[in-house]
């Protein structure tokens, strides 16, 4: 009841201030009030009457934002709601500035104020609309005219185009018919007309349901795919972007600005989405698509199709597609470009299949469903590999492969069919290379399991030497020695588990790296290679030798950055091993050595992968440009780019900002702003890892250089997500640290940290056994206390926070007393209500305190003479107990003196005295010595 009496009084001096004329005065009451209000109904008002402030200081954006947090609390408060308006108005949101106008005016209908403001607003959107309808009757009046210069008519586009970004503009062009105007720009013949009628209708669609529905249904989706499809891939890509924001746009509804009014009476788009979803499908094995369509259509079911999450229990849409689709996603699948009659494909298409089919066959929720899907692949396997012409067998074949590369259970149940793996090894040898490249691909994929790969050790390996000694034929010698590779790794790290002879890995990787190297040899050829390196360098000694080679390293990046998107994961495995990101769980040294009395095999280390070399190692990656591939690959649009994959990304980046010299050199290069995409779409394991990468750049650089405008803020919730008990102490001591960094920035990253749920969090582990984590959580606390949110936590009286710094700063631990004294001191001197709490925290607070000033530190010292300050400031009763302790004669002290580092300290130890003169505590003498008072 005092804290709401005196934000009262605060209010009635802000109120009377006001009226006066003194703004600022009043602001300044105003604000007071609100840091000690506790009442959420008093506090609505004080942000209303600050609005008002604001708005008489022309700081339109904070009047709209305390006007939306008394709102907040009472959205009847017809006077926040008019501030609100009034400060849209001037930020020019007219929209949302008229609908807060027409609610004031209904609630009291006879205001004048309002009625003036709601007439104001009624003829600035009018004006604004007749402005922006008189520039779209000019541009479609050019589009029309055939006669008219091409580049005029290329120019009125690209207006039309910016112009369908604003909510004015798109209604204006949506109402006048612009999108039949839009159909005709479809349907010409000219890419850069196509191309700004395809952005224009994003423009319409985003975040607008009801547009979205209507330009669905009255464009068609026949057209669209029909421009999908098309040959030339920036059209094509266009075309897909429009497609995922009419997606979007269908599924989310509209965006929280006022942008659709009828929204609320529209049917559901069920319909739409299954009918755009039905054509995507049914572009999949049509002739008539391009390979860069295809591509593009599969990308959409990836995105679309799948649950966004596990939670969510309706998998229907999957298993529509899997009903409706299944068959033509395979026959895709099971295309051999080198094949005539088959759909086209680009070198992405098969792994983009991959992908889809695992993420629909990961989508399943029983095992009833799974067992359909598997029903479903093996008919179509066995359908075509029961077919005497021999192209059926390949596209069974390259089917198996597809699936094995996906999901590859459903893969590994179609390997395991009658006579399929027989085919595969005959397949190998035959003469044609197309049927030698599709079985010895299957071959390679099948040696995924060490069941499988130990088969094929036995019958396959003396096949695949041959193939690689013999072939005359580049394209098969490399993808049997990727075969050759994938069996020699099969020991994985583990130094005495090798496949082969000393040296034949070496032998392997060079020439792997040879080919790599070698431009004359196709795309494909050199991404194999790549596969190859990918196997090999679980082996140390190859490593070693990768990084020393520049131009293989360079070659590699290279085709990172290319439109090769399927070596995306080999580029991120090869790299996860150099960098020994991968997860190594150490052994219990006891259970080592009863192994080896068992005489059971006990998993070895390769020398060479020792830290200081994998720290050189980094070293040379980082000099051979490594980072900017990291970023292009991060960048990529393409389902290769798996979740898989970005976990090897973050692996790596996690890798190369492990030492704290190289972190400026990865920032510096985007590796920085790569991190953020990959914290939210990666699996969890590569979400921690990349959290993990961005708060140990946070700890040491810049955060506002590191990751400049709002990127910082995205920073925040990754960093909170490693104050989890599943992550490791280190994890949960780097996250403390690097929140500490971003709470001693700003307000509003505060405020950002507070909305994300971490100060419970960070509480707990204030509470941590672990010195360094516990004194980690009470400095990230203390830079959070600056928040008025967070202080408020330290008025409630229903818990022992106060209790907990009081104590802590008595601690052994110089960075724990420095972290809890420091917030002690900060808080005592924003809200002086505190202090007279202090004593009651602990009977031995006076020693705390006295313990502080005579401190080793320079910082102990000066945190509790501002402490013993800001206690006698609030209460002359504490100043007389602290007055009749020792802290008198060490004040006394600490006061004099004359060196300048010691000035701060002096100061507040002069202040205490002059305190304890004016209460009459004690008096001073002529010499300058202070003495009680009798």
């Amino acid at each position: 009841l005092k804290e709401m009496g005196d934000s009262s009084t605060l209010r009635e001096e802000g109120n009377n201030h006001f009226k006066a004329g003194d703004v600022q005065q009043a602001l300044s009451c105003y604000t007071k009030a609100l840091k000690i209000s506790d009442c959420q109904s008093e506090s609505a008002v004080l942000y209303r009457n600050r609005a008002a402030c604001y708005l008489k200081l022309e700081d339109h954006t904070k009047a709209e934002a305390d006007a939306t947090k008394a709102l907040d609390v009472d959205q009847g408060d017809v006077k926040a709601r008019f501030r609100r308006a009034q400060a849209l108005q001037k930020l020019g949101r007219l929209d949302q500035a008229f609908t807060d106008a027409q609610k004031c005016a209904q609630l009291e209908p006879k205001n004048k104020a309002f009625q003036d403001l709601l007439r104001q607003l009624g003829a600035q959107i009018q004006q604004k609309l007749s402005s922006t309808d008189s520039r779209v009757q000019q541009m479609f009046k050019l589009l029309l005219d055939s006669s008219a210069p091409i580049s005029d008519r290329q120019k009125a586009a690209q207006n039309l185009v910016v112009l369908s970004r604003e909510d004015a503009g798109a209604e204006q062009i949506f109402r006048n018919d612009g999108v039949k105007l839009l159909q005709n720009l479809l349907d010409s013949q000219q890419e850069d007309l196509i191309l700004s009628a395809l952005r224009t209708l994003v423009g319409l669609c985003t975040g607008h349901q009801s547009r979205t529905m209507a330009i669905v249904n009255e464009v068609g989706m026949d057209r669209l795919c029909g421009v999908m499809g098309s040959a030339a891939s920036t059209v094509s890509l266009s075309a897909c972007h429009l497609i995922q924001v009419m997606f979007e746009a269908l599924t989310e509804g509209m965006k929280k600005e006022i942008r659709g009014k009828d929204e609320a009476i529209l049917p559901e788009p069920s319909r739409e989405l299954r009918s755009m979803l039905r054509h995507l499908i049914d572009m999949l094995p049509a002739s008539s698509v391009s390979g860069a369509g295809r591509d593009s259509a599969i990308n959409l079911l990836v995105k679309q199709v799948p649950r966004k999450s596990l939670k969510n229990p309706d998998n229907s849409l999957t298993l529509w597609v899997i009903d409706q689709g299944l068959k033509k996603i395979l026959e895709v699948a099971g295309t051999v470009p080198e094949v005539k009659g088959g759909p086209l494909l680009t070198d992405n298409t098969p792994m983009s299949c991959s992908v889809l089919l695992n993420k629909l066959y990961d989508d399943l929720k029983s095992d009833k469903e799974r067992e359909n899907f598997n029903k479903l692949c093996e008919e179509y396997v066995q359908y075509h590999f029961g077919s005497s012409d021999m192209e059926s067998k390949l596209r069974a074949i390259q089917t198996v492969s597809v699936l094995l590369q996906g999901p590859s259970d459903v893969g590994n149940r179609t390997l395991e069919l009658s006579g399929i793996m027989d085919a595969v090894i005959s397949l190998c040898a035959a003469e044609n290379i197309t049927h030698q490249q599709v079985a010895v691909e299957a071959l390679i994929h099948a040696a995924g399991k060490a069941k499988r790969a130990s088969f094929i050790t036995a019958n396959g390996v003396a096949l695949l030497k041959d193939l690689y000694k013999k072939s005359e034929n580049d394209r098969i010698r490399v993808r049997a020695l990727v075969g050759l590779c994938k069996l020699g790794s099969a020991g994985g790290t583990d130094f005495s588990m090798k496949q082969f002879a000393e040296g034949s890995t070496l032998k392997l990787a060079k020439q792997c790296r040879k080919w790599l190297c070698n431009e004359a040899l196709p795309l494909t050829s050199r991404r194999w290679a790549i596969e190859g390196l990918a196997y090999l360098t679980l082996d140390a000694d190859v490593k070693e030798d990768l990084v020393e080679d520049k131009k293989a390293l360079q070659a590699m990046f290279e085709l990172a950055k290319s439109e090769d998107k399927t070596v995306l994961y080999a580029v991120g495995s090869t790299l996860v091993n150099c960098t020994n990101s991968y997860d190594v769980e150490k052994p219990d040294p006891q259970m080592v050595e009863l192994a080896k009395y068992a005489k059971q095999h006990v998993p070895e280390e390769h020398p060479k992968d020792a830290r200081s070399f994998v720290e050189k190692r980094v070293v040379k990656l980082l000099e051979a440009g490594v980072v900017s591939a990291l970023v292009c690959m991060v960048k990529q649009e393409s389902p290769a780019l798996t979740e898989a994959c970005r976990e090897c990304i973050a692996r790596v980046i996690l890798a190369l900002v492990e030492r704290q010299e190289d972190r400026g050199l990865v920032v510096a290069q985007g590796g920085g702003k790569a991190l953020l995409p990959l914290v939210s779409e990666s699996t969890d394991r590569g979400k921690i890892k990349a959290a993990q990468a961005l708060a140990k750049i946070t700890i040491t650089s810049n955060p506002e250089i590191a990751f400049p405008g709002e990127r910082v803020y995205e920073v925040v919730r990754p960093l909170v997500s490693l104050l989890a008990l599943d992550c490791t102490m280190l994890q949960n001591f780097e996250a403390l640290m690097a929140l500490t960094n971003l709470a001693g920035i700003s307000e509003r990253l505060r405020l950002k940290i507070i909305k994300e749920k971490a100060v419970p969090k960070i509480e707990g582990y204030m509470f941590e056994e672990h010195d360094m984590v516990r004194a980690a959580a009470t400095e990230c606390m203390c830079n959070l206390a600056l928040s008025t949110e967070v202080q408020k936590c330290y008025l409630a009286t229903d818990s022992d926070r106060l209790k907990l710094l009081v104590l802590y700063s008595g601690e052994d631990d110089e960075r724990l007393r420095k972290a809890a004294s420091g917030t002690l001191a900060m808080l005592t001197g924003e809200m002086p209500e505190l202090c007279t709490r202090i004593p009651d925290t602990t009977s031995h607070w006076l020693e705390i305190f006295q313990a502080l000033l005579l401190g080793e530190s320079q910082d102990l010292r000066h945190r509790g003479a501002v402490i013993v300050m800001n206690l006698m400031q609030a209460d002359k009763s504490l100043a007389e107990k602290l007055m009749e302790s020792e802290a008198l004669e060490i004040l006394s002290v600490l006061a004099k003196g004359d060196d300048p580092k010691q000035a701060s300290i002096q100061k507040a130890a002069q202040r205490c005295l002059d305190l304890a003169t004016e209460y009459g505590l004690i008096r001073s003498n002529e010499d300058g010595v202070n003495g009680k008072t009798m």
